[in-house]
């Protein structure tokens, strides 16, 4: 058979996975064995799944398929993280990095994910936005990548990989909320407590400012947290770097921002990338002070990853720390964070994955 015309179980949640089950005539409860070995064991492949009657494993192999990515290439930074290489079965490729809480062998990890091949928003001091936008992820893909991630880690961790991964951050290559669907479709498959099992409160989605996006996520009754990649408060600066303020001015963002906080309840962050010369002066300080204040949220400072190819420069340690005391003086709630990953392109803004093979 023509893999393309098989059935995708990846993706299923368990009502789905029955449905499925009963169509080829097994008794429901099938569905909880296979929905087992995929979401919390990793396993691809049916003649793996050892509870299952031989002539059922060999069935499903000639009519369905579980698609959990295969890892290309994978690199390890000093400091314990990793970044994968994923190649999808029509042979896209995109990047996830796996950031260590700890610097503890047994310690648990977030988990950076894409949300597409490329990105179309072509922020001016990222690389992914270099190599274009090529489609659009399927829930599947993403869970995929988190499924994946898991088996790779206890491969090369010798480790139960079911509890090493507990947050899910929706910042690798790609806009999550311009494909809004399947990333809200593999929340839901994430959070599942009978498989990957990932709280909603440990689930981040980062955006450069969709708008409709952040509308819609206010009225989906999710506890997950907001991050707005911000990098600028005001506009002439802001469209420079984010090409999407164009669209959606500060202003719409700012009032969709203060809807979410009031519709949801939670705590908004705001991310900020530092750049040497362009936005981490007194004035911006005093800018940021203004917008932010008002409102219910933390902000997020990161030091630049320098792209190869790109004009912009990480700020001097002193200049960093300048900025970052303004904005504390000044009354917000402030984070700096730890750089993690650059001496392998795996930081904030380097992820792509048009160089490798």
């Amino acid at each position: 058979m023509d893999i393309d015309n098989k059935t995708e179980l990846l993706g299923m949640d368990i009502k789905e996975l029955e449905g499925y089950l009963l169509s080829l005539g097994e008794p429901r409860f099938r569905a909880s064995q296979v929905y087992t070995w995929i979401y919390r064991k990793q396993v691809s492949s049916f003649y793996d799944m050892s509870d299952i009657p031989k002539d059922l494993r060999a069935r499903l192999d000639e009519v369905a398929e579980i698609s959990i990515p295969r890892v290309l290439k994978q690199r390890v930074s000093k400091d314990g993280t990793r970044k994968f290489l994923f190649e999808m079965k029509d042979k896209k490729k995109v990047e996830t990095v796996v950031l260590p809480q700890s610097k503890d062998k047994n310690t648990n990890y977030s988990l950076c994910i894409s949300t597409q091949v490329g990105c179309p928003v072509g922020c001016r001091f990222c690389a992914t936005g270099l190599s274009g936008f090529q489609r659009n992820l399927k829930a599947y893909e993403m869970a995929g990548q988190v499924l994946g991630s898991r088996r790779e880690l206890a491969r090369r961790l010798k480790s139960n990989g079911e509890h090493l991964i507990t947050n899910i951050v929706y910042m690798g290559m790609g806009e999550p909320m311009l494909n809004y669907d399947e990333m809200i479709k593999s929340i839901y498959i994430l959070n599942d407590q009978k498989g990957i099992n990932i709280g909603q409160r440990h689930i981040t989605i980062s955006t450069s400012g969709e708008v409709k996006g952040i509308e819609r996520l206010a009225h989906e009754d999710l506890q997950v947290t907001l991050a707005i990649s911000l990098h600028a408060c005001n506009n002439e600066l802001r469209d420079q770097l984010i090409p999407l303020n164009g669209k959606y001015p500060l202003e719409l963002l700012m009032d969709s921002v203060q809807s979410y906080i009031q519709q949801s309840k939670r705590r908004v962050t705001f991310e900020y990338i530092m750049l040497d010369g362009v936005n981490i002066s007194a004035g911006d300080a005093a800018a940021m002070i203004n917008l932010i204040k008002p409102l219910l949220a933390n902000v997020n400072l990161i030091p630049y990853n320098e792209v190869s190819g790109l004009e912009f420069k990480k700020p001097s340690s002193a200049k960093i720390k300048q900025f970052y005391n303004s904005l504390v003086d000044g009354g917000l709630n402030v984070t700096l964070r730890e750089e993690r990953g650059s001496d392998i392109e795996a930081a904030c803004g380097q992820l792509s994955a048009k160089r490798e093979r």
